[in-house]
C-alpha cells in the first residue's frame, strides 16, 4: 500500500518553516520522555498538597519534616523529585532512542548526574543524558555487530553496556553534573528576575502562539516543568506550571465564536468549549484563532492576564496540569492559591473574550456578505502554507466543507481511486490516530471513530491513539491533523494517511467507514 500523493508537481519551499518543524520535533521528542510519566507528578503533587508542613494534612514521615526517633524523616516529596522522576524520564528517553538496552544504559549516566548536581533537580539533565546514553551504547553495538563469535554475545554486550554505563556515570557526576547544575541556577534566577520585576506576564507572548503552532513542548517539559519542580520543592508550589495550563484564553475564544461567530464556527463552538475545558484539549480552539490570525492578540492578551494575576496572588500549582482541563488545573492548585487560580481562569477567559468579540463583532458584516467568514477550512490552508504544506491535501476536518474540491481531496487522502490519487486500495485493519504526544486529542478522535465502526457492525479493524514518535510501521491507516501529518508519513510512508482539521467531528471519519464497509 502506498500513501496517497497528488498528482501536481510539488513546488514548495522546502526551506520555510523548516526552523519551526525542527523545534516541534525536538518539542515532541520532549514530551515523548515526560507524558508516559506524568502519572508520577501527579501522584508526587498530591502527596506534596497533602503531607508537606504547609499541606492539607501534614505529615512529618510523608513530607519530609520533622523527627521519628531522633532521626530526620526523609519523606516522600523529595527522593520521588530528586531521584524517581528523572530517572523515569530518562530511562524512557533511552527507551525512544534504543529501546530497553538504551534506556539502562541512559539511567546510568543520568543517576550519575543527578547525584552530582547534590540536590538540585536534574530533570534537564535527565531529558538529555537518558537519550544521549542510549545513542553512545546503540553506536558502540554497531562496531561489533555480526562479529561476535557464537556464545559470547551475552558476555560482550553485558560488559559493553556496563563499561560504558560506569565512564558515563562518572563523567555525569564530575562534568555534567556541575554544567547542568549552572543552566538550572541561571534559568532560576531568570525565572525570579521576571517575577520580582513583575515581567512574566510577557511569556505570553511566547507562549500562546507556540500553543497554536505545536510548538510549546520544547519550553514547556523542557524549562517549565524542571523549574516549577524546583520552585514546589522550595515553596511548595509554582506558578509556572501554570503559564501554559491555563484554559481560560482558549475558552475566551470559543465563547466569542459561540455569540459572534458566524457560519459553521459558531455552531460549533459551543460543542468545542467542554472538550477544551472540562477535557483539557487546548488543540480543538487553534483552527479558530487561525481563522483570522488578529486573534492572536485575544490569546496573548488573555494569557498575561492569567499571568499577572498569579503573580498578584502569588499563586500557583503543587504539579504539571496534563491535560490543561480546569479539573486537572484544581486538583493541582496548592492549598492557599484557589482565590489566586481561579480568578486568573476567569480574568484570563473574560480579556480573550473581549477582545476576540471585538474583532469578530468588527468583520462580522464583511465575513456575512463573503458568505465563507465561517469556513475554517482556509485556516488549515493557511497553516499549511506556513509549514510548508501541500495546500491540496484535506483540509476540512472539524469544518470541513461539501465543494467538490474538498471531497475529491478526502477521497484522494483515504487512497481512493481518483484524478487527484495515486494510492492502491488495501485492505485496512491496523487504524491509527497519531497526534503530538499520544494521549489528549487523539485519544478523543480514536474513540470517535471507534464508535462509528461499531454502530456500522464493522469488525476485525482495530482503533488505537498513539505519539507520531511511537509509531511502528505496521500501520495501514493513519489519521492526523494537517500540521503533523508529514512527520506521520516520515515515520510510515507506506500507510494510507488522512488529514483532519481536527478530530472531533471530522467529515473523513464516514468516508472511513464507507471504505471498510467495502473492503
Amino acid at each position: 500500500m502506498t500513501t496517497s500523493s497528488v498528482a501536481a508537481p510539488d513546488t514548495r519551499d522546502k526551506s520555510r518553516g523548516g526552523a519551526r518543524v525542527a523545534v516541534q520535533k525536538f518539542g515532541t521528542f520532549l514530551s515523548g520522555m515526560v507524558m508516559p510519566n506524568i502519572a508520577i507528578f501527579i501522584a508526587w503533587g498530591l502527596i506534596t498538597a497533602f503531607f508537606i508542613e504547609t499541606g492539607w494534612t501534614p505529615v512529618g514521615v510523608l513530607g519530609g519534616f520533622g523527627e521519628t526517633n531522633g532521626v530526620a524523616n526523609i519523606g516522600l516529596v523529595g527522593p520521588i523529585l530528586t531521584y524517581l522522576i528523572p530517572l523515569a524520564i530518562a530511562f524512557q528517553g533511552g527507551r525512544m532512542v534504543y529501546e530497553t538496552r538504551g534506556a539502562v544504559v541512559g539511567s546510568v549516566m543520568a543517576m550519575g548526574v543527578i547525584i552530582g548536581a547534590n540536590g538540585t533537580i536534574m530533570i534537564l539533565g535527565a531529558m538529555i543524558c537518558g537519550p544521549l546514553g542510549a545513542y553512545l551504547i546503540k553506536q558502540i553495538d554497531k562496531i561489533w555487530d555480526g562479529k561476535i563469535k557464537p556464545g559470547f554475545e551475552m558476555l560482550v554486550n553485558n560488559y559493553a553496556a556496563g563499561i560504558l554505563g560506569f565512564v558515563l556515570a562518572l563523567i555525569g557526576f564530575f562534568w555534567l553534573a556541575p554544567l547542568f547544575k549552572l543552566i538550572a541556577e541561571g534559568l532560576g534566577a531568570a525565572v525570579k528576575f521576571l517575577v520580582d520585576s513583575s515581567l512574566l506576564p510577557l511569556a505570553s507572548v511566547i507562549i500562546e502562539p507556540a500553543k497554536v503552532f505545536f510548538l510549546n513542548n520544547a519550553i514547556n517539559h523542557g524549562v517549565l516543568d524542571q523549574l516549577g519542580a524546583q520552585q514546589v520543592q522550595e515553596s511548595g508550589k509554582s506558578i509556572l506550571f501554570l503559564l501554559e495550563a491555563n484554559p481560560g484564553p482558549g475558552l475566551g475564544i470559543l465563547l466569542a465564536f459561540t455569540f459572534f461567530g458566524v457560519g459553521i464556527a459558531r455552531s460549533t463552538a459551543p460543542g468545542a468549549i467542554l472538550i477544551q475545558f472540562f477535557g483539557g484539549i487546548h488543540e480543538i480552539y487553534f483552527p479558530y484563532v487561525l481563522q483570522k490570525p488578529i486573534l492572536f492578540v485575544a490569546v496573548i492578551l488573555g494569557g498575561a492576564t492569567g499571568v499577572a494575576t498569579n503573580v498578584a496572588f502569588q499563586s500557583g500549582l503543587v504539579a504539571p496540569a496534563s491535560p490543561g482541563s480546569i479539573i486537572a488545573v484544581l486538583t493541582a492548585t496548592a492549598k492557599d492559591s484557589y482565590v489566586g487560580v481561579i480568578l486568573s481562569v476567569v480574568l484570563s477567559a473574560a480579556v480573550s473574550f473581549a477582545v476576540a468579540s471585538f474583532f469578530l463583532i468588527a468583520s462580522r458584516k464583511r465575513d456575512l456578505a463573503s458568505g465563507n467568514g465561517g469556513d475554517m477550512s482556509a485556516a488549515m490552508a493557511k497553516l499549511q502554507q506556513n509549514k510548508g504544506r501541500d495546500v491540496n491535501a484535506a483540509t476540512s476536518g472539524l469544518l470541513g466543507t461539501n465543494s467538490p474540491a474538498n471531497e475529491e481531496e478526502a477521497e484522494a487522502s483515504l487512497g481512493g481511486v481518483g484524478s487527484a490519487s495515486t494510492a492502491t486500495a488495501t485492505r485496512v485493519e491496523n487504524v491509527v490516530f497519531a497526534c503530538d504526544a499520544g494521549m489528549g486529542s487523539s485519544a478523543m478522535g480514536a474513540s470517535v471513530l471507534r464508535n462509528k465502526i461499531k454502530k456500522a457492525g464493522i469488525e476485525g479493524v482495530t482503533v488505537v491513539n498513539k505519539a507520531i514518535a511511537n509509531l511502528s510501521g505496521d500501520e495501514d491507516l493513519i489519521i492526523t491533523q494537517e500540521e503533523l501529518t508529514d512527520r506521520a508519513k516520515q515515520k510510515n510512508p507506506n500507510a494510507q494517511h488522512v488529514s483532519v482539521g481536527n478530530f472531533m467531528n471530522a467529515p473523513q471519519y464516514d468516508q472511513v467507514v464507507d471504505q471498510l464497509k467495502n473492503q
